[in-house]
């Protein structure tokens, strides 16, 4: 069964950092095409960061590149968000989502339609 379990949500001041993690069960880690969403209040879900399986490339939306990272450590089972240089604009629940075998960042995300299994959402505020 495939299941995902994030955590590291936090109060974060502007201008701050914040690591995300999301423990995956169910799967060999670099098996899948991994991805963090989120969803402010009143907002649709939206896609933030993609890994690849495989190798692992990555792909970033537009608001958060430069500033957060996707990487993978499979020896935890863990996929990790690290976010820096947060925003008023950043805070929401942010979601782990694993896609079907064989997808790929490039056909898949970030859409939402196609995600085989969501995570509980973490939550990060951002707030002096």
């Amino acid at each position: 069964q495939v299941q995902l379990v994030e955590s590291g949500g936090d109060l974060v001041k502007p201008g701050g950092s914040l690591r995300l993690s999301c423990v995956v069960n169910g799967f060999r880690l670099d098996s899948r095409t991994i991805a963090w969403f989120r969803q402010a209040p009143g907002k649709e879900r939206e896609g933030v960061s993609c890994l690849n399986s495989g190798y692992g490339s990555t792909r970033h939306v537009d608001s958060v590149k430069g500033r957060f990272t996707i990487t993978r450590f499979s020896a935890e089972k863990t996929v990790y968000l690290q976010m820096s240089k947060l925003k008023p604009d950043d805070p929401a629940f942010y979601y782990c989502a694993v896609y079907p075998g064989g997808k790929t960042c490039d056909d898949s995300f970030p859409r939402r339609e196609l995600v085989e299994v969501w995570g509980q959402g973490t939550r990060v505020t951002v707030s002096w």
